[in-house]
């Protein structure tokens, strides 16, 4: 099916509408050629003529069998998918109450979350004639941002969005707090020979 949508893509051998086109190829020095001379071409190293940029002046063709240029080009298609990096949205909900031992837990699950590289959106749910504690369900979002800057840096501050109040955090980039606390420990140890000394 995916081979289909890319086959309708390029033209091919009687399909090019140019007069001249441009060959390259491994084979092939990248040469202009009148269209009857290409199709030969393709016809004597018996494969297609397939037209890979038609905006080009003239346009850029190559001399290759056509499945197989269609099988290069879904492989290279599925390699760059691969190197895209997915990030997930983890959710965490808070109630404008929420007690300390449930903030505790939901804190160590967002920093495992943010460990594995996802993001977080924490959002306080207001119920009922609970949206008058919004001020309450702020400070515990700015609580929990605050409780997470050595593992994350807040996107968005707390915004109220009907019924929720929603703050989002991405991961820090790994190895920034590491120099940190390594350089801390560097200028300590630098401070311990000039006390023996006194």
């Amino acid at each position: 099916m995916k081979n289909d949508n890319l086959k309708g893509q390029h033209r091919i051998n009687e399909q090019i509408r140019a007069k001249e086109v441009r060959i390259v190829g491994d084979e092939m020095e990248a040469k202009v050629y009148p269209i009857a001379q290409a199709l030969k071409l393709a016809e004597e190293h018996d494969a297609d003529l397939v037209e890979i940029s038609p905006n080009a002046q003239p346009p850029v063709c190559r001399i290759i069998d056509y499945s197989k240029f269609l099988y290069q080009l879904k492989k290279r298609q599925k390699e760059q998918k691969a190197k895209q990096v997915k990030v997930n949205v983890k959710e965490i909900r808070f109630g404008p109450q929420t007690d300390d031992h449930d903030y505790n837990f939901k804190l160590k699950h967002a920093k495992g979350f943010l460990e594995d590289g996802d993001k977080v959106k924490a959002y306080v749910f207001f119920k009922g004639r609970s949206i008058l504690f919004k001020e309450q369900g702020e400070v515990l979002l700015l609580r929990f941002a605050n409780d997470l800057e050595d593992c994350a840096k807040v996107d968005q501050m707390p915004i109220l969005e009907g019924k929720r109040m929603t703050i989002q955090l991405s991961p820090k980039k790994p190895g920034s707090p590491k120099k940190a606390a390594s350089s801390k420990t560097a200028e300590t140890v630098a401070d311990e020979p000039a006390e023996d000394e006194e």
